[in-house]
């Protein structure tokens, strides 16, 4: 049994935690700031860029992927500002036009592409394939301290891992500038703080997060774990370091139970074959936040300034 859940349970269950933990971290701040659509938007937008990256290149990895999806955010931002000047409409409204329509235009061309070589297809792009990461090599705990099997692991899971860290790093190294520029961008402004620097790092690193996640797990768990464990852990507690603990809680859950549930709960329930991981791991993430709202012991708080 050890063996088995090695073999196949085990790296999609670490890479679902990796990217939940990623995504959640600064989907904290992003929540704080009244930005958590941002998380929503890169996912769409880095799909185009991602599959445009692609097309350039014919692999599918990291580096391009980042750079097209850094060329697809610049060229929705000119967009979102030509439609709002030219239109005359809200910038909330000019952000769904150009993101729905990037991620429509994302689709289409996936469909028209030749991925056959390479696990990117729309299915791919909308839920992943976390349940395909699996470590043929291992065979067992042991494998673990075993140089051969390592080096067969799925290159997501240490992608995932280290951009994870870096991102837990860089938020505890900015920890006091983000947090008043999240709280107060004004006094954080007085204090002589970049703050629109400040924003513009934390949305560099949300989009790294999404790019990051994309390949293994999809853009449905990147919405969601960008809004669910935050949103959730807000109801908990009204101090901040308190509030990011909880997130990192509820992101691990989600993927753990999430991973388990889609695979044996139609079988508890009699039916035969497994659901869609991504699909259930964004299903938990919001059961979760719906039990923080009924009962979170600072739900009636939100709103308020919460404590450092």
């Amino acid at each position: 049994m050890g063996a088995e859940f090695v073999q196949f349970s085990l790296t999609p269950i670490l890479i679902g935690i990796f990217a939940s933990i990623a995504c959640a971290l600064p989907g904290n701040f992003l929540i704080l700031r009244r930005q958590a659509l941002i998380g929503d938007a890169i996912s769409h937008v880095v799909l185009p860029g991602i599959v445009v990256a692609f097309l350039v290149t014919g692999v599918v990895s990291t580096w391009p992927m980042l750079i097209g999806a850094a060329v697809a955010a610049l060229v929705a931002v000119a967009l979102i500002e030509a439609v709002r000047r030219l239109g005359r409409i809200e910038p909330g409204a000019a952000m769904g036009v150009v993101f729905t329509s990037l991620f429509a235009g994302g689709v289409l061309l996936l469909e028209q592409s030749d991925t056959s070589n390479v696990h990117l297809d729309v299915e791919h792009a909308l839920m992943g394939n976390l349940e395909q990461l699996i470590w043929l090599r291992a065979d067992g705990w042991g494998s673990l301290l075993d140089p051969v099997a390592l080096a067969d692991l799925p290159p997501e899971l240490p992608r995932m891992a280290v951009a994870a860290l870096i991102i837990a790093v860089l938020m505890l190294v900015f920890w006091r500038p983000l947090k008043l520029a999240s709280f107060d961008e004004g006094f954080a402004r007085a204090l002589g703080l970049p703050v629109r620097l400040i924003g513009l790092g934390l949305v560099t690193a949300a989009a790294v997060a999404a790019v990051a996640a994309f390949d293994a797990v999809g853009s449905i768990i990147v919405i969601a774990m960008f809004i669910c464990p935050p949103a959730a852990a807000r109801m908990m507690t009204n101090h901040l370091g308190v509030q990011v603990a909880w997130s990192v809680v509820f992101a691990i859950l989600s993927a753990v139970l999430g991973y388990v549930l889609a695979g044996y709960g139609p079988i508890w329930l009699g039916a035969s074959n497994s659901v869609s991981a991504a699909g259930m791991i964004a299903t938990v993430a919001g059961l979760i936040l719906g039990l923080a709202c009924l009962f979170g012991p600072a739900r009636h708080r939100v709103g308020v300034a919460a404590g450092g």
